[in-house]
């Protein structure tokens, strides 16, 4: 059957090469002015042969959107329609969870965090550091010369970095950086390693001064385990002049004992920063997550009880729950007619929504509840729009396997992927059993993301392509491995879509895609995916069409 199915793809790339022509384009469709974009996107689309318009904006989450909203998507498929462009929708989000998480914050994927202490006391249980942890000097008051104690490396101390006496946050002196031409790579940091007790939740803060400092996005604070994985993968957005302001991350350690924490600039080539007043501490209940597969578990200490929410202490959960380490976690309240003495020790197990990057979250793909949302979600879609074709957006899947709802199923990561996007493709066949289905490449390809040691995942997504339905499509868009991603699925039988541009100044880019394309077996078409809304490149782009 999968043998009968390649030699078809390979007649229908034959008689029609590059079948599927389309423009990405992404709108919240919040503005009327939105409709009009997309207008002029359409027209110039259809004008250089191109057949279908994928759209990125909210279309999963249709309950959510105001009337408005949907009139304008409404008009945005008659558009479609008179410029003769296909409406593909871009859904169901895993990796960047936004949507989901609309609807459920709690269907988060959880990071455990194991053993944190909280002392009992006048009806409260408040976290206590276990063990107390500390930058050694902090404060940067101790140094000699410009080498401030304490740290394992200071960048090119009289050179890059320099003790300012007479510019600080806080105490008598800061570390000021500047003259990043100076080293090869740009880097100007500071970095301190510091024991920490595995799978507990910390957050990092430190004040920061800038000056003309380009690019500001050099800036940031990393945390590293010994073995060089980064655990704290968040990117600051930090103004290229600034006065003295405070920077926070938060990380979980994961199963560190040690690790080797970051602060300054890597690739940064002018301009000048300050650092001073370093913390480090631990946010107890932070962002505690609470669903079935999140179990939350308080035990005494030196009893081993484990204590009853309700009738020893009151529900828990974190009410600013977003994700950010602007907070801190609740307190527990103990209840007067519980178990809980006033200066017990309790360990308490929970698990904890993570930000990374900007604010990326992915969902969880083990819980139920996820699925319901997707079906209803689908059903309101194919009311709106009855689309013939669906794009997953299942791409960047940076979290996932930790929590207990993955743990208890017994699958490996790759397996878990397979279920979610056998389950998804289900879903949309249940309201339209003729759909065609795509989805991004990058979690399914071994060539790209399918592997393992893949930011906070706990597990591997090496194997996630033994798991899909047949006919789903692969929307492919590493430009660099396009050769052997494309021959990888084309010599597995799935049907093949290539992403290409990416706000490139040239159509080099689509020019090697469309020389791979053009001996692919199975290749659908070509695609012109833009983040940065360039359009300008639109119209020579369909031009380059073979039809």
């Amino acid at each position: 059957m999968r043998l009968l199915t390649l030699l078809l793809a390979f007649l229908t790339s034959a008689l029609a090469a590059n079948p599927y022509r389309w423009v990405f384009v992404i709108r919240n469709l919040q503005t009327d002015a939105d409709v009009a974009e997309i207008r002029d996107i359409a027209r110039v689309a259809s004008e250089h042969g191109l057949n279908g318009l994928v759209l990125s904006g909210g279309l999963d989450r249709l309950e959510k959107q105001p009337p408005a909203y949907i009139a304008r998507l409404k008009q945005v498929k008659a558009i479609c329609g008179q410029y003769h462009l296909e409406l593909i929708p871009l859904i169901f989000s895993v990796g960047y969870g936004g949507s989901i998480l609309g609807f459920d914050k709690n269907l988060a994927e959880g990071i455990p965090v194991t053993d944190a202490l909280f002392v009992a006391g006048h009806g409260i249980a408040r976290p206590q550091p276990d063990p107390p942890i500390a930058f050694v000097n902090g404060g940067l008051e101790e140094y000699t010369g410009n080498k401030a104690a304490g740290f394992r490396l200071q960048e090119q101390p009289g050179e890059i970095s320099f003790i300012d006496p007479k510019i600080f946050s806080e105490g008598k002196a800061s570390l000021r950086f500047e003259n990043f031409t100076a080293n090869p790579y740009g880097h100007g940091r500071l970095m301190q390693e510091l024991a920490v007790a595995p799978h507990r939740s910390y957050r990092i803060t430190c004040q920061v001064k800038t000056e003309a400092l380009e690019p500001a996005d050099a800036f940031a604070i990393q945390v590293l385990g010994i073995d060089g994985r980064s655990i704290a993968p968040m990117k600051l957005a930090l103004p290229s002049t600034s006065e003295w302001h405070r920077e926070t991350i938060a990380f979980n350690s994961l199963d560190a004992e040690k690790v080797r924490l970051y602060v300054g600039v890597w690739g940064a080539r002018s301009g000048k920063f300050w650092i001073d007043d370093l913390r480090i501490e631990e946010t107890g209940l932070a962002n505690v997550l609470r669903r079935p597969g999140t179990p939350l578990t308080v035990r005494g200490e030196s009893t081993g009880l484990t204590y009853e929410e309700g009738a020893d202490y009151g529900p828990i959960s974190d009410p600013r729950l977003n994700f950010r380490p602007d907070h801190d976690g609740p307190s527990i309240i103990i209840l007067p007619t519980g178990r809980i003495r006033d200066g017990e020790r309790l360990r308490v197990s929970f698990y904890q929504g993570v930000g990374i990057a900007k604010g990326q979250v992915s969902v969880c793909m083990s819980e139920p509840k996820l699925y319901e949302i997707m079906a209803e979600q689908a059903r309101r879609l194919h009311e709106v729009l009855a689309p013939q074709k669906y794009l997953l957006s299942m791409d960047e899947i940076r979290e996932g396997g930790s929590d207990y709802a993955c743990k208890k199923r017994g699958l490996t990561m790759g397996q878990i992927l397979g279920d979610c996007l056998t389950k998804e493709f289900n879903l949309l066949r249940a309201v339209n059993p003729k759909a065609e289905i795509f989805t991004w490449s990058d979690m399914l390809d071994p060539n790209h993301n399918a592997h393992g040691n893949y930011y906070l995942v706990d597990g591997d997504f090496t194997g996630s392509w033994k798991y899909l339905p047949h006919d789903l499509r692969i929307a492919c868009w590493y430009y660099e491995k396009r050769k052997e991603s494309l021959a990888f699925f084309s010599g597995l039988g799935f049907q093949t879509l290539a992403a290409a541009y990416y706000d490139q100044d040239t159509l080099e880019n689509p020019k090697g895609w469309l020389e791979e394309l053009s001996h692919t077996p199975g290749a659908l078409g070509i695609m012109y995916t833009t983040w940065e809304n360039k359009y300008q490149l639109l119209g020579p782009f369909g031009d380059l069409l073979p039809r």
